[in-house]
């Protein structure tokens, strides 16, 4: 279902998205591992999600007519657990103490049994599309009526079963799901077109026969607008390709892909903390 973005809603999510990324670091450096550069770059994304897009209730996690989200690219985890921590299903607390610790819910690739409001548990790449497949064609069997979002990163393209989920959502017209693509370029050794190259991206899933779209993953606006037209495409499942900076927010790191799975050192941490403040100036309404 989707819901007016005002610009004082506008507003209120991109200064969310901020605090959003200066909790991340302070997890990562607490820590000592895990991944930096794609959680950073999909912050505004999952603000979105958590805050506007979806329909859900932290309160009651379970809620049966919940939006279902499902997280492919598990790696990126820590940005989902602090966006999960501010919109109130867990303290804090926990998130900046505890992540990757032994016995923590909060584990470096997300366990569906540890934490309520985690859809599924991932680990290995390219998975999560077919899972997402399969909750959305569920849903369309018992005539349910929520929407269910597939998170991947460009890399896992890479992976044969993501297109056997990608022929098995066509077939069935799952107009109920739609997939996103961070589309940041990079890979933990590489960039993407060097490693295996995806483009033409757009064209394959369209051979696929999805309907894509293509959005800056840093404009939430842009992106709301993107959900939108995603809900009123009826004969198909549309993918939306978010094309985002790896590292958003802390210039020096941007585009670094050896930021892809390495935290900052406490030094780093504080360097990076410094110029996320500094950038609250900076954010405003395309309106203002």
């Amino acid at each position: 279902m989707s819901h007016p973005l005002h610009d004082e809603k506008l507003k209120e999510l991109e200064l969310k998205a901020l605090e959003v990324r200066r909790l991340l670091i302070e997890m990562l450096v607490e820590a000592k591992s895990g991944h930096t550069a794609g959680p950073l770059g999909m912050a505004d994304i999952f603000t979105a999600f958590y805050f506007h897009i979806l329909d859900h209730d932290p309160k009651n996690p379970e809620w049966p007519e919940r939006d279902r989200l499902i997280l492919s690219n598990g790696h990126i985890v820590p940005i989902r657990y602090a966006v999960m921590a501010l919109a109130g299903y867990f303290p804090v607390e926990e998130a900046k103490k505890t992540l990757r610790k032994f016995g923590s819910r909060l584990q470096g690739h997300p366990e569906r049994e540890r934490l309520p409001g985690m859809e599924t548990t991932s680990g290995p790449l390219g998975s999560g599309l077919s899972q997402a497949a399969g909750i959305a064609y569920g849903a369309k069997m018992d005539k349910r009526r929520f929407r269910v979002y597939c998170l991947m990163s460009d890399g896992e393209q890479d992976a044969g079963n993501v297109w056997e989920g990608a022929m098995f959502a066509a077939k069935y017209k799952l107009n109920n799901l739609t997939a996103i693509i961070d589309r940041n370029n990079i890979q933990i050794n590489g960039m993407t077109e060097e490693v295996m190259p995806l483009e033409p991206l757009e064209d394959k899933y369209k051979a696929f026969g999805w309907h894509v779209l293509h959005v800056d993953g840093h404009n939430v606006r842009h992106f709301v607008d993107a959900i939108e037209h995603a809900q009123a495409v009826y004969e198909k499942p549309t993918v939306i390709i978010a094309h985002t900076i790896p590292g958003k927010g802390i210039e020096e790191i941007e585009f670094d892909y050896l930021w892809h799975g390495k935290p900052p050192k406490p030094e780093e941490g504080k360097k990076f903390l410094d110029e996320l403040r500094t950038l609250g100036g900076k954010i405003r309404s395309e309106h203002e």
